[in-house]
């Protein structure tokens, strides 16, 4: 499989790896990602405060003994330069007080980067500056940044903490408004909380906080994650055993970020591994809550496989790959099934993933207006 299509893309660029740099106030510039891009997809640096107000909190932190990062829109140019001809796709995260100040530095830098909405500080200065965690407290005014921001053609990252109001309504207003990305300090809220935005909106999703470890990293993928970040523990070895492990991960199993089933906790993209609605279980409810009958749903799955080798399966349980579960489950008629065509392990996954995109698709057809 293709780099390319073996993980994502994100602003229209695709992702080496799904392993990000989260931003961390006075570490996180050029030089502290071109250290690491051999083990990164992604990279955001910063913050930056755009305007008068936040560079004056940014003052105040300094003087209280914080090394947070001042520079203005000199700064950012002077970071960007440096990193002209990576790989690694770079956003930038920034701190700004007013719709305004966000447009301008879409506007200096354009649509090559990532512009990443700072709703994420808790430090008082910058929450006394309407920015942060401000943001948090007051959606309407994060929103009204989403919009500007998106009304410049620019891809819109938020950085986010978890636990502050309710995520899930967050996550659909922020869709609504026309962000492109969710980063989430989940705090300690682990992947139960990726899992319920995950199943609020369609957006990118990257998990952050304490994921140093591949088994943790795997938790957040199989409940919805698209990328993980790490900010403090982004040594050179750490993201080197997360990036080998995702990419070994991807090449054996064709779908690096597959959801668990639905009956073991999956989130909505676990629908391409569920059966026909048959019998009572999780897939019942999971249908009531999105509004999708068992005829809807079995009409989706059988167009979406149309003509495909998951089409297939006469000898499978419901007659079809599309209804049959993925391959860490053991089962005896679609391995046979599988050999029998021949189709490879990782490619059925991959042919399960874009099923589940599909699916995913016509859950998330229609933008909310009621938020």
């Amino acid at each position: 499989m293709r780099g390319s299509n073996r993980f994502l893309s994100i602003n229209g660029k695709p992702v080496k790896t799904p392993v990000v740099l989260a931003s961390m106030a006075g570490i996180t510039n050029a030089e502290y990602v071109l250290e690491r891009a051999a083990h990164v997809g992604a990279a955001f640096i910063g913050g930056f405060s755009l305007d008068a107000a936040t560079q004056e909190a940014a003052r105040k932190m300094i003087e209280a003994g914080r090394t947070e990062f001042s520079d203005g829109l000199d700064g950012i140019a002077t970071e960007l330069a440096m990193l002209e001809g990576t790989d690694v796709v770079i956003g930038l995260n920034l701190r700004g007080s007013t719709p305004e100040a966000y447009v301008a530095a879409a506007r200096e830098f354009g649509s090559g980067v990532i512009y990443e909405i700072d709703a994420h500080c808790r430090q008082q200065p910058m929450i006394d500056a309407h920015c942060g965690e401000y943001l948090l407290h007051n959606t309407d005014a994060l929103c009204d940044i989403v919009r500007a921001l998106h009304a410049e053609g620019v891809c819109v990252s938020v950085k986010t903490r978890a636990g502050v109001t309710d995520d899930r309504l967050l996550a659909r207003k922020l869709w609504a408004a026309g962000a492109d990305i969710l980063h989430i300090d989940l705090m300690d809220t682990g992947y139960t909380r990726i899992r319920q935005i995950r199943n609020s909106c369609p957006l990118t999703l990257i998990a952050n906080n304490s994921i140093n470890a591949p088994d943790k990293m795997m938790d957040m993928f199989s409940h919805g994650a698209d990328m993980v970040s790490l900010a403090r523990s982004a040594n050179v070895a750490t993201l080197q055993l997360l990036d080998r492990y995702i990419r070994a991960t991807a090449e054996e199993n064709g779908w690096y970020n597959a959801p668990k089933q639905l009956c073991r906790g999956g989130d909505l993209r676990s629908l391409t591994f569920c059966c026909m609605p048959v019998k009572q279980c999780p897939l019942l409810p999971t249908l009531d809550t999105i509004g999708m009958s068992r005829q809807e749903y079995l009409a989706l799955k059988q167009e979406l496989t149309q003509g495909t080798e998951i089409a297939k399966g006469s000898h499978t349980c419901f007659g079809s790959l599309a209804w049959c579960c993925k391959t860490s489950t053991p089962c005896m008629f679609r391995d046979m099934t599988l050999k029998s065509l021949p189709l490879p392990k990782n490619e059925y996954m991959a042919m399960k993933r874009e099923l589940s995109e599909g699916i995913m698709e016509r859950i998330f057809a229609d933008v909310p207006a009621d938020c």
